[in-house]
């Protein structure tokens, strides 16, 4: 069809304005002169070293109103402990084979499950520390029966964390949330920092700690913890239970002041007397005060949460064998039981009531974790959140004695009078107590009171896990700050994180749905990018799906001259070109250029000199929008053909045996009727083509004036050609009853075969001669089983080698094997032939070399290893209904243009380049991202900000030819803190992962492994140096925009690409590397992070909130749903209620419950319904179908499951969270160093 015609279902743009139509996406223009100067080739990832110096946006932070620091909203102080030494200190025990000796702690710590030493109970959340008897360090310890012991190295990570605040923002001195006085206390930070390890140099972790506890990290930092006396009982976590999380919320509710918390200086507390209820502590005035504010709070107390979490007493025992842990409850973390959950267990956030100053960190030390220093409002009353942080009342119990010197004035709203901390606090940890409620459902324990504080001995203190940043309290708290839609308009402004439902008004500017970027403030100069390292990327989703409440990009036809662009650098007209002269000249907002505009497109301006239709334009008012391509645009200068799918089945006899055959036989009589168009009403005019082959191959004749379909076979596969034109590509309607005859006769032909060998690169280059003689583009679903071993071109053999493994030649095994692939991935994207590719292994099938062909054309690859009909059938269908209905572009060119001051440098993604600015992609379909690095060749202004022009030049399944435009505009800075401030970290751990991944074809896997730690590391050593307010170097200081940068890059390092467990096969590592590869931040968040529901009561309509992805988090007597975007678990506590058991599985009996479930029973009851409508809705949020796999606890699958856990220790060596923040601590401090 011509392509000037608007397509049917155009609508009208505002006014009915006769060019636009509804489009279904747009293409990227393709060949447009390169704009820049070829670029070089990447450049390093990054420089080691640290970062350079001198920029100290923000000197005079300290000095300010904690609040109003405007980086101190920045950022969070984990304090890991004044200066305690790198958080090895705790010496974790080496020995573990994991890969950051440093910090695995022998313990296990993170270790999910028991403690490998006596398997205590699970350890408690960490929250829980005991600490509080365990004031006294120095003291013999009781001899907890230790199981824990495993856990010293949790423990040592504890003393070295002890200090650990988090805290959030650049501590101010006061934080705003404490009326102290700030600026006074600041100093005390300081001091607090400096302060040397306390007497308590701890003492030795009680014999009874295992051995392996290494002795509390320094000596100050547990001291701290405990310096006082046990802590007082109020001490206990109240409401540890809350989700360290708040702390971050900080910003707001919780009054935690980040900055205050950790700024108030801690002799401001002194000022005020402890409350009646408190007993001062003692200790608070002891050395306490020297590491001022963190400990006071409880400094009498035990440490104070906040760095209690790395106290360095013996382990806690609770945690990890406490007995009386017992089974933690699910959600709460370890489960701490009571021995009063020493106040650190409780996140600073947590302290109920007011909080012990302790908890806050000295003001220098921000909150324990304080996020940045919160906005003001931090000071505000504590609100919800602080509430939360307190314990509930009841819990409360008297607030730890602050040591008078600590305590900060209450705040109002806050209980107790210590200014609550943010649950998110890192600082303190809070155990669960028994009493509360758990802050999940399902973690009872979490929130109780503890129980009488028992004087722990003064065990240890692990860095709790609920006083670091939790993922899911940011997470929710974005959930709960976007209420409005997010409008387009305002440059510079970060969108809501992925895991926010919101909705999206375009008003100038791409919807976060097409476009995210790492950060939404550019630096100016490349001086000040290279200083901060934070990577400079877009992941652009150009054919994202809208949901139904958003409009897809209008259709622009501009008629015979084509789209309206500047002379220079050839950008498309857009939003941000400035109209000049009256109307008749436009100037370019990407090169400054002035270019005539063509009589027909003049418009006179209105006062403000814009056109008087810029609101009838899309290209003129909105982000993103479509042109229709004029012949000018197509290849060869002539309008495309339809596009063509050719389904190319396997029939040897392992796929024959497997049902696959059959199955996809079945499926395509009715899936053809499905295949995609743009108007619903009309049908498809994509034709359809079959092929079979095992070692050679049979083409079908299906013609519509046939009786009975014809084969013709090619065994003659060193020479590839097409046995037949006419009758070969057919229109599904017209030859119906001749396809459906050949679907029914191909299972029967083969049932018999014998032959078990195949060919694959012969099969591609069929499908590609079929194209070429239609002269068409189109898809080839390829159908394969094995390894390709016939004698043809593209011969492979097994060189699966795990001995390779770990060494320097391990980046040879995700490198293709032959050069046959890459040659024909070239000839394919020349033509628009794009390989989706169907894999049914039983055994090494060489992904890394066959998925070179569909990485490289656009398409997808799926594998369904050891594929079962009974299991997997539905999963298979599932994935192969969405692949052939979904709307995808063909012969697709995409090309980014920048304002002057950078350039696009580096993509990644599943596409084909073969210059350095064009991404070809024989497809595009709604799920294909592709990820752009950005460089600076000149210095960016704050005025202008940058600019940046994703164009795609595709021809739409209709075959019409359409150019899709999203524009986006992001803030320049000069000052690193305003960098820092507008960030998004999932968009940069999409980046990272992708950089990392594509890393391992050239270097060996543990040297990427460090590059992505050193990367991260210099990130936020640069944030300390430049942007945090001066403290103590045993704090971890975190901007609040990435706090939880740590949590998510050990995700990364964890996973099997990087870290294979012994039981992950090399295909399944290069199947994860080229999946991830062009995955949008959406699936990459939940592929990294999963997303843990715990099954208690529904609410209808919304769903239970996450908890984190810890084994202390479930609980035996709950159900849990766990999501990753490829799998989905349910897992069943050992002692769930029955008549929950019944509602879900029809059966009141743990044991009769059958674990190799892939659906659940259809039950009338209204839990049985809400899960599965669950369980509907995660399916449908993703672009692959996950399979279910019931997990009964303690079953043999457990092991699967647990691997999901993503903050505990993993099996394959990975370190737990914990573990990692310690150790990327120690890193920063290497750098500041």
């Amino acid at each position: 069809m011509n392509v000037n015609q608007h397509t049917p279902m155009a609508s009208p743009y505002g006014q009915p304005q006769p060019g636009y139509g509804q489009p279904g996406y747009a293409p990227l223009d393709g060949g447009y002169p390169a704009p820049y100067a070829p670029y070089n080739g990447p450049a390093s990832a990054y420089q080691p070293g640290a970062p350079p110096q001198g920029y100290s946006p923000f000197t005079s932070f300290p000095s300010k109103a904690v609040a109003t620091n405007p980086v101190s909203d920045l950022s969070s102080p984990l304090d890991l402990g004044p200066a305690r030494g790198p958080l090895t200190s705790g010496a974790t025990p080496v020995s573990a084979p994991q890969p950051y000796n440093q910090y695995n702690h022998s313990q296990g710590d993170m270790q999910n499950g028991p403690p490998p030493m006596t398997q205590a109970p699970p350890r408690p959340a960490a929250s829980q520390q005991y600490n509080q008897g365990a004031v006294n360090l120095s003291g013999p310890q009781p001899s907890y029966p230790q199981h824990y012991g495993p856990q010293a190295s949790m423990q040592q990570v504890a003393n070295q964390m002890t200090g650990m605040q988090i805290t959030s923002g650049p501590p101010t001195p006061a934080g705003p949330r404490y009326a102290p006085p700030h600026s006074s206390q600041p100093p005390v930070n300081t001091a607090y920092s400096a302060a040397p390890p306390h007497s308590y140099t701890q003492a030795p972790p009680p014999a009874s700690s295992p051995p392996t506890q290494p002795p509390p990290p320094s000596g100050p930092a547990a001291s701290q913890q405990y310096y006082g006396g046990p802590p007082p009982p109020s001490q206990q976590p109240f409401n540890s239970s809350l989700p360290p999380t708040s702390q971050q919320q900080f910003a707001s509710p919780a009054p935690l002041p980040p900055s205050s918390q950790q700024t108030f200086p801690h002799s401001s507390y002194s000022g005020p007397a402890p409350t009646p209820g408190q007993a001062p502590a003692p200790s608070a005035s002891q050395p306490q005060q020297s590491f001022p504010p963190t400990q006071p709070p409880f400094s009498s107390a035990p440490p104070p949460a906040s760095h209690p979490a790395f106290v360095s007493g013996p382990p806690p025992p609770a945690q990890n064998s406490f007995p009386p842990r017992a089974a933690p409850p699910s959600s709460q973390p370890g489960s701490f039981p009571p021995p009063g959950p020493s106040p650190i267990s409780m996140p600073s956030g947590q302290y109920p009531g007011p909080m012990p100053p302790q908890q806050q960190p000295p003001p220098s030390q921000p909150s324990p974790y304080h996020s940045g220093p919160p906005p003001p409002r931090a000071q505000m009353p504590p609100t919800s959140m602080s509430q939360s942080n307190h314990l509930p009342p009841g819990p409360q119990g008297p607030p730890g004695p602050l040591g008078p010197m600590q305590q900060p004035p209450s705040q109002p709203g806050m209980q107790g009078g210590y200014p609550p901390q943010q649950n998110g606090a890192f600082g303190q940890v809070r155990g669960p107590q028994p009493g509360y409620a758990g802050p999940y459902p399902g973690q009872p324990n979490y929130g109780a009171p503890a129980t009488a504080p028992a004087p722990a001995p003064a065990a240890q203190k692990r860095l709790d896990p609920d006083s670091i940043p939790s993922p899911i309290q940011v997470i929710e708290d974005d959930k709960v700050k976007t209420t409005e839609p997010f409008t387009t308009g305002v440059r510079g402004q970060a969108p809501p994180l992925v895991t926010t439902n919101f909705q999206v008004k375009d008003q100038g500017n791409a919807s976060p749905r097409f476009v995210r970027c790492t950060a939404y403030n550019m630096p100016c100069t490349a001086d000040m990018a290279k200083q901060s390292q934070v990577p400079l990327a877009a992941v652009i989703k150009p054919l994202a799906t809208l949901p139904p409440d958003e409009t897809p990009p209008y259709l622009v036809d501009h008629g015979e001259g084509g789209p309206i662009r500047c002379n220079r650098c050839k950008a498309y007209m857009c939003p941000y070109m400035q109209f000049i002269e009256g109307g008749r000249r436009f100037q370019c907002g990407f090169c400054s250029c002035v270019t005539e505009v063509p009589p027909h497109y003049f418009q006179h301006l209105d006062h403000t000199g814009k056109r008087v239709d810029c609101y009838d334009r899309p290209e003129l008012s909105l982000g993103s929008y479509e042109f229709m391509a004029t012949v000018d645009y197509c290849k060869n200068n002539k309008i495309p053909q339809p596009p063509a799918f050719i389904f190319l089945i396997d029939v040897s006899y392992n796929a024959v045996k497997s049902g696959m055959v059959n199955i996809v036989c079945q499926e395509l009589k009715t899936l053809l009727d499905y295949l995609p168009r743009e108007n619903p009403e009309m049908d498809s005019v994509v034709r359809v083509g079959f092929v079979t082959y095992n070692k050679v191959l049979h083409f079908y004749n299906v013609k519509a004036s046939l009786a009975q379909p014809q084969m013709l076979v090619v065994s003659d596969v060193s020479d590839m050609f097409v046995p037949l034109l006419d009758g070969f590509l057919v229109n599904v309607n017209e030859s119906r009853l001749v396809i459906e005859s050949l679907l029914d006769q191909i299972p029967e032909m083969f049932a018999e075969t014998r032959e078990t060998e195949t060919v694959f690169g012969p099969v591609i280059q069929a499908g590609l001669e079929a194209l070429k003689a239609a002269d068409c583009s189109g898809k080839l679903f390829v159908f394969h089983s094995s390894l390709p071993i016939a004698e043809a071109p593209g011969k492979l053999k097994n060189r699966e080698d795990k001995k390779l493994i770990g060494t320097d030649k391990e980046k040879s095994l995700f490198q293709p094997q032959v050069a046959f692939y890459n040659t024909l991935a070239k000839e394919c994207v020349a033509q628009g032939c794009c390989v989706d590719l169907f894999l049914f292994p039983n055994q090494y099938v060489d992904v890394a070399t066959l998925g070179v062909v569909p990485v490289s054309t656009g398409g997808s690859i799926y594998k369904y290893t050891y594929f079962q009909a009974q299991s997997d059938t539905e999963r298979f269908l599932n994935d192969l209904r969405r692949d052939v209905q979904k709307l995808v572009g063909f012969d697709a060119v995409m090309r980014v243009r920048t304002s002057t001051g950078i350039r696009a440098t580096d993509f990644f993604g599943s596409f084909f380049m073969s210059n350095t600015t064009d991404v070809e992609l024989a497809g595009l379909d709604c799920d294909k991202a592709v990820t752009v690095e950005f460089k600076h060749d000149d210095k960016l202004s704050e005025e202008t900000g940058a600019l940046m022009q994703c164009a795609v030049l595709y021809t739409s399944c209709s075959g019409q030819r359409r150019l899709r435009v999203h524009n986006m505009a992001v803030n320049c800075c000069s000052q690193l803190a305003d960098l820092y401030r507008n960030c998004e970290t999932d968009t940069i751990i999409n980046f990272l992962s992708k950089y990392a991944f594509r890393g391992l074809l050239s270097n060996p896997t543990k040297a990427v492994r460090d590059t992505l730690i050193n990367q991260c590391a210099q990130i936020l050593a640069c944030y300390r140096k430049n942007c945090a307010s001066p403290s103590s170097a045993g704090q971890l200081i975190l901007p609040e925009c990435m706090k939880l940068l740590p949590v998510y890059l050990n995700c990364v390092l964890k996973s099997d690409v990087l870290m294979p467990g012994a039981d992950v096969s090399l295909d399944d590592r290069a199947y994860l590397r080229q999946l991830i590869s062009c995955m949008d931040v959406a699936e990459s968040h939940v592929f990294f992070y999963p997303r843990l529901l715990p099954l208690t009561k529904f609410e209808s309509g919304s769903l239970p909130v996450a908890v984190r992805d810890s084994e202390e988090r479930l609980s035996k007597g709950g159900l849990y749903i766990l999501e990753t975007g490829l799998h989905l678990f349910l897992w069943v506590g050992a002692s769930a209620q029955q008549e929950l058991l019944v509602s879900i599985f029809g059966t009141p009996s743990f044991s009769q419950i059958d674990p190799s479930l892939t659906s659940l029973p259809v039950l009338d009851n209204p839990f049985s319904q809400r899960l599965r409508e669950i369980i509907e809705s995660f399916r449908a949020q993703r672009s692959r179908y996950m399979k279910l796999m019931v997990v009964k606890q303690e079953d043999k699958s457990e092991l699967i499951f647990r691997h999901f856990l993503v903050e505990d220790k993993s099996a394959s060596g990975g370190a737990s969270y914990v573990d990692f923040l310690c150790h990327m601590h120690k890193e920063i401090r290497q750098l500041l160093s």
